[in-house]
């Protein structure tokens, strides 16, 4: 059993907008967002263009969904509204989201989740806005005066139990509320994929330890997950019984990572031959963020996906012998990585990361070449597209039938501004 009497107990809300990207347009199109059928897609000209969100009543009356196809939404139907997705729109609406929230609580009280969600602590606020129910109230309120966003709020005494409490119940009512005395009651009962950060994988997992409900989990053995999984399985331990020391308060830092980055779905199949020039692509952007943060990374992890009659795919890394942040560097481990794993199969899309990061203090020099001078070039070339834009420089294979980056240059996050 824990002693929830020795641990922090705050008033954290969970803050989420419903349908965000299909609420925005339906606010800004002059519709109710909770009453339009409308989905937002990448781009019309595709039919196999994904549906990145839709709203409730899309949802509700054509099982369209997130991951839905453009293919897969009824043609010729007045009452459907399909737009295409402005993330610069989205990105704005984010912020001017996070500087009401300041209007509420401290800037250090507030910690961005992902563009549409949010974790607030309204410690101290009571004599302000009323207690947690009513700050929960009055936000909901004010956000969709606003902005025309309907949003839901999950409420508990750290920032894992007023997440759960937000997926499993207030999505539904609205706003919830779960403190440490209610977890057996409404967490327990759960089935262990509807808690965040169990993905399918571990689902899977720990389906096959027999574990089923975060019920389950939290009577289980810690020593033997911890044994199995490690430190993760001490926090998934911990999680079950509602434990969650993570800070609620200080100075969100979007930069403190782990690593950095990038995938892409490919606008078409390619071949093998092909893949190399996004592969050479994507080694720039990963490199370029990491030394925009001044780190350098140790671990390359690289992976496709080939095209769904194929199915399947690859993951992988290798470490170099010392950190870097140099393009060529990444960009040949990975072809290394690509040589020894490809099947020849047609490739829909790829991802790679630079992993197990430090500072970017120095390079060791090498007898044969002067790793400095790669290094600086790597720097220079930063300097001149963040001061003539991103395709101000690009490497010859960018201006193939392959490349991506002119194309993708135009957008935000793969998508139309």
């Amino acid at each position: 059993m824990i002693d929830y009497t020795a641990l922090p107990k705050h008033d954290v809300l969970c803050i989420d907008m419903k349908s965000f990207f299909a609420s925005v347009e339906a606010y800004h199109l002059g519709f109710d967002p909770m009453k339009v059928c409308l989905a937002v897609i990448g781009d019309r000209t595709i039919p196999s263009s994904i549906v990145l969100a839709a709203s409730p009543m899309m949802k509700m009356q054509y099982g369209i969904g997130t991951g839905s196809r453009l293919y897969d939404i009824p043609r010729n139907r007045p009452d459907i509204q399909i737009v295409e997705a402005r993330m610069g729109l989205y990105l704005d609406t984010s912020v001017a989201i996070g500087r009401l929230l300041n209007e509420f609580v401290p800037i250090e009280a507030i910690h961005p989740y992902s563009s549409d969600e949010f974790w607030i602590c309204t410690d101290g606020t009571e004599k302000l806005f009323g207690n947690r129910w009513e700050v929960a109230r009055k936000i909901r309120a004010a956000i969709f005066k606003r902005f025309g966003i309907p949003s839901c709020i999950g409420i508990g005494p750290n920032k894992f139990l007023a997440k759960v409490i937000l997926d499993v119940e207030a999505k539904a009512k609205g706003i919830a509320e779960c403190q440490y005395e209610d977890i057996y009651r409404k967490l327990w009962p759960q089935p262990i994929g509807n808690i965040w950060g169990i993905g399918r994988r571990m689902e899977r997992n720990l389906g096959n330890l027999g574990i089923k409900t975060l019920g389950d989990l939290a009577r289980s053995s810690v020593g033997s997950l911890k044994k199995k999984y490690g430190a993760i399985g001490e926090q998934l331990h911990n999680h079950a019984w509602g434990v969650d020391l993570s800070p609620v308060t200080g100075v969100y830092d979007p930069d403190f990572r782990k690593g950095f980055g990038h995938g892409i779905t490919l606008p078409r199949l390619y071949s093998g031959k092909e893949i190399t020039t996004v592969m050479l692509e994507l080694a720039e952007e990963v490199c370029r963020r990491a030394r925009n943060a001044k780190q350098c990374g140790k671990t390359v992890h690289f992976g496709i996906s080939y095209s769904q009659k194929t199915g399947g795919g690859f993951s992988c890394s290798r470490s170099f012998n010392e950190p870097t942040n140099v393009t060529i560097d990444v960009y040949q481990m990975c072809l290394q990585l690509f040589k020894e794993q490809y099947n020849g199969g047609k490739i829909r899309s790829l991802h790679l990361s630079l992993n197990n990061i430090s500072p970017d203090d120095g390079v060791q020099l090498s007898l044969f070449e002067d790793r400095s001078k790669q290094r600086s070039l790597g720097y220079t070339m930063d300097q001149i597209r963040a001061k003539y834009g991103s395709t101000a420089l690009l490497r010859a294979k960018s201006r193939t039938n392959a490349g991506v980056t002119v194309e993708r240059s135009q957008k935000i996050g793969g998508h139309k501004a």
